[in-house]
């Protein structure tokens, strides 16, 4: 079921990508989950996790200080 979405996904990359494509592609439904897959091997597998566990992550990221 999930295989399905995820083939007719809108992929977002970031705006920070790299010039040489090094970057991560996100994709979600808007509430329950999100996808994450490298931009360059789109097709070697996707991490799918819940939106909120997600959010966690990266409000985690943004408050250590770290630059992504």
């Amino acid at each position: 079921m999930i295989s399905d979405i995820l083939s007719r996904a809108n992929w977002r990359t970031s705006s920070k990508t790299q010039a040489n494509g090094s970057c991560v592609e996100l994709a979600t439904d808007g509430q329950e989950w999100v996808a994450v897959r490298d931009s360059k091997k789109p097709d070697a597998g996707v991490l799918v996790v819940e939106a909120r566990t997600f959010h966690f992550f990266l409000r985690s990221v943004k408050d250590s200080g770290v630059q992504a």
